[in-house]
């Protein structure tokens, strides 16, 4: 039977990691071991970013509508559950940008949302 040699796709391997972790400090951007785990740790850093980066976002949302509501007389409390008993499907980024780009629109959904 005949040997198969593994070197050419051990190779590619290599050059991808190596690739990826250009411009790492050191050791961690040309040895393929330091550069692998280096690289293993800035991707799970990398996905947890990305959550925070979404929790972030939905903070800044939830600030403009307080603070759109706060102006018109209401709590924002009491706007999100005025719209839901009138199931009104807005999420908070909508919320925000109506707040933020339309000030009339942004009235007649507080208007909804105190009867």
């Amino acid at each position: 039977m005949s040997r198969i040699k593994r070197g050419m796709m051990t190779k590619k391997r290599h050059k991808r990691v190596l690739k990826a972790a250009k411009g790492f400090w050191g050791q961690r951007g040309n040895i393929f071991r330091r550069a692998a785990e280096t690289l293993r740790r800035a991707m799970a850093f990398a996905f947890v970013g990305r959550k925070l980066k979404k929790r972030d976002m939905r903070s800044l949302f939830i600030t403009r509508v307080s603070a759109a509501a706060k102006a018109r007389g209401m709590k924002y409390n009491t706007l999100i559950h005025g719209l839901k008993l009138k199931h009104v499907e807005l999420d908070r980024k909508m919320l925000s940008q109506i707040a933020i780009f339309d000030s009339a629109a942004f009235d007649s959904v507080v208007a909804l949302a105190k009867k």
